[in-house]
């Protein structure tokens, strides 16, 4: 049975990182199903004929996680944040490419009640929550961070509080802040969509 406790999968993470190939070879089933749980949670808004399953999700998320060469992992929180921002890339790049169209033609759709206690009515897709996303990132960079770890990485308010460096209670402040900015960002953009003037 592979090492599941959070020491043995940041020992597994540092010894890698030193070259040691054996403990690449045992952390991918060590994390298998936490990745498995977020690639889920990423494609449950999915179209159901959506091209992109779980276990492609996550494949594709670790082959582009074991290329990264200045990536050094302090623990398993920093590990599943690197994660979920990657499954975000595989999953915005996928869109992008299918969405060449018509902008919001078969794409993930995200409803913001899934951001917590936000309730707006109207879905936002994964390109416009990826564009929010970035620009709350060029206001500030930790709030995106944090959104991106919570919503996409299911990580907890500690796991964060260790990546990022701050205190649980801070990340809690700094979640609710980024979830009303998220959401009136959302709205003013889906009132300034074609059809949707009052």
């Amino acid at each position: 049975m592979p090492p599941q406790e959070p020491e043995d999968i940041t020992g597994l993470l540092i010894a890698w990182r030193k070259g040691d190939q054996e403990a690449l070879a045992l952390l991918m089933p060590a994390v298998y199903r936490r990745l498995k749980r977020m690639a889920i949670g990423y494609l449950r808004y999915e179209r159901s004929n959506h091209t992109l399953e779980p276990t492609d999700l996550v494949h594709e998320a670790y082959l582009r996680l074991i290329q990264l060469k200045r990536v050094s992992f302090k623990d398993r929180a920093h590990f599943f944040a690197m994660s979920s921002t990657l499954m975000r890339r595989v999953l915005v790049e996928h869109a992008r490419h299918h969405d060449s169209v018509k902008r919001g033609k078969g794409v993930l759709k995200v409803p913001l009640e899934a951001l917590g206690d936000i309730q707006i009515a109207p879905a936002a897709d994964l390109l416009a929550l990826d564009e929010a996303l970035r620009d709350l990132a060029d206001r500030d960079t930790e709030m995106a961070r944090i959104v991106e770890m919570r919503y996409f990485g299911g990580l907890n308010r500690d796991e964060i509080a260790e990546v990022v460096g701050i205190s649980s209670a801070s990340v809690t402040r700094t979640w609710r802040k980024a979830r009303a900015w998220l959401q009136r960002h959302l709205a003013a953009e889906h009132r300034q969509e074609p059809g949707n003037e009052s």
